[in-house]
């Protein structure tokens, strides 16, 4: 991409707090754009507000629970009174809870569907409107590996997940003849506060940088992904560069889910 393909267009990026959030609303800024931080962690989101202000990007912080309707109506009537439009989205909230079928509460359920993918569905709901009147845009939700290929006891994640990518290509349809793409990035494992809780979870003896070792070495590049990767590859699809593309879910994952087993040392 060029230095700066998003000057003078606004991006709205959802879990901007930390993690791919806060990964891909840098690379928005690098690139040139105005960006609105959405996340409901407002402690971490001012402190990202305030890095990236100090190195000279236009952003603004807004305190949001992207499950609820009013709550993101809001934010993205904030945006546009800040910056005067919306361009695009990156749905990058999510959390990960576990259990199967007997152990996951229906309220678990509920706040991961809500937090996964209802929040996806409001963003489009209230942003949509504002990029028509800008003659198009794009909407990028990041949705995981774990939404084609999935482990125990991951129930209510890899639903959530996988109903990411049927939502992707609903709008994307429904977009198309528009101008606003939609599109969705399936990571594998990213090297974020969320996947160092999973190791701080599952370590058992081992510390947690030898749990994300190991699952790093799990990949065939032998290593996890980075948050500044996933939010690269977000703003490619977000860009100039990709204007053929809608309805796609692009894996980002290290050759993960391509290989058929991890391959035994010979001695």
């Amino acid at each position: 991409m060029s230095d700066q393909p998003f000057k003078g267009k606004t991006y709205v990026v959802t879990g901007a707090a930390k993690g791919i959030g806060q990964g891909t609303a840098k690379k928005f800024c690098e690139y040139g754009a105005q960006v609105a931080l959405l996340d409901v962690d407002v402690t971490e989101l001012e402190r990202t507000a305030k890095d990236l202000t100090a190195a000279g990007f236009s952003v603004i912080a807004i305190p949001t629970d992207v499950s609820n309707d009013r709550a993101v109506a809001a934010a993205i009537a904030a945006t546009v009174a800040k910056f005067g439009r919306v361009d695009g989205v990156a749905n990058c909230a999510g959390i990960q809870t576990y259990g199967d079928a007997e152990t996951t509460s229906e309220d678990t359920w509920n706040k991961t569907i809500d937090i996964n993918v209802k929040s996806m569905f409001l963003t489009a709901k209230h942003a949509i409107p504002e990029m028509r009147k800008v003659g198009g845009g794009t909407i990028v939700n990041v949705s995981s590996v774990q939404s084609i290929v999935t482990q125990q006891q991951v129930l209510a994640y890899s639903t959530s997940k996988g109903a990411i990518n049927a939502l992707t290509r609903s709008l994307a349809i429904d977009y198309a003849a528009e101008n606003i793409r939609v599109n969705a990035v399936l990571p594998g494992s990213v090297d974020t506060p969320l996947l160092r809780s999973a190791a701080e979870l599952h370590k058992g003896n081992n510390t947690v940088e030898e749990t994300l070792k190991e699952w790093g070495a799990s990949h065939p590049i032998g290593r996890a992904g980075t948050m500044e990767e996933i939010g690269e590859l977000i703003c490619f699809l977000s860009g100039p560069k990709s204007t053929f593309m809608t309805g796609s879910s692009v894996v980002c994952d290290g050759g993960l889910t391509v290989q058929v087993a991890v391959a035994v040392p010979r001695h």
